[in-house]
């Protein structure tokens, strides 16, 4: 509830000094607080991942079920609005032509004295994509990630979002399915990260998120 203070008040000069001293979650508390997280996924995978999904997301998942399924994937798409499809469908083309004019050419030649010299570009071998969830969800977040991805081959794209409540908005995954992302879980947060860090027994490690 938001705390109204007015400076006419007779007691406003009190007020506003509690205000001050009150205790606020300093970046040092949240430091803490994810990094204890971070180290419980590296140590315990699963059970440990699955515990901070129940508490923050109140989201029961087992080793069967915290990946989306394809049949999940495709329900929830054959449930959003055409217009809104149709939109996802102009920005993924737009998107992808974008970056494909952005990728860079490879070297190869050869010197004065006939010795060949190049050098190559290859993608990482795979990607973690944290979407978000919740209240702050954006399917145009993963086509800015999965596309750009895809363009420069990468073979294994990991999609991670939180599902608070078991709840994920359906515009999210039809963006994933657009941008050919197969391999989603319905994990956030400071877990998720560590997941896709450090890998846990359902979710593989990835190079890059």
């Amino acid at each position: 509830m938001p705390l109204r203070l007015d400076a006419r008040d007779a007691g406003f000069e009190a007020a506003f000094q509690s205000f001050l001293n009150a205790k606020r979650e300093a970046s040092a508390d949240v430091g803490a607080v994810v990094s204890a997280i971070i180290e419980a996924v590296r140590t315990r995978g699963d059970a440990a991942l699955f515990e901070y999904t129940e508490t923050f997301d109140h989201l029961e998942l087992t080793a069967d079920t915290v990946r989306f399924r394809s049949t999940e994937i495709a329900d929830a798409a054959s449930k959003c609005d055409p217009g809104a499809l149709a939109a996802l469908r102009i920005a993924a083309t737009r998107i992808e032509d974008f970056h494909r004019r952005l990728l860079p050419a490879d070297l190869d030649y050869k010197d004065d004295d006939g010795i060949r010299l190049g050098a190559r570009w290859t993608a990482v071998e795979s990607a973690g994509l944290y979407v978000p969830g919740g209240t702050a969800s954006y399917p145009s977040s993963v086509l800015m990630n999965a596309i750009p991805a895809k363009v420069a081959g990468v073979p294994r794209i990991a999609m991670v979002a939180p599902t608070p409540n078991g709840a994920v908005n359906p515009l999210v995954l039809a963006a994933a399915q657009l941008a050919g992302v197969q391999e989603i879980y319905k994990i956030g947060g400071a877990q998720a990260i560590a997941a896709l860090a450090h890998g846990t027994e359902s979710v593989p490690p990835v190079a890059k998120i």
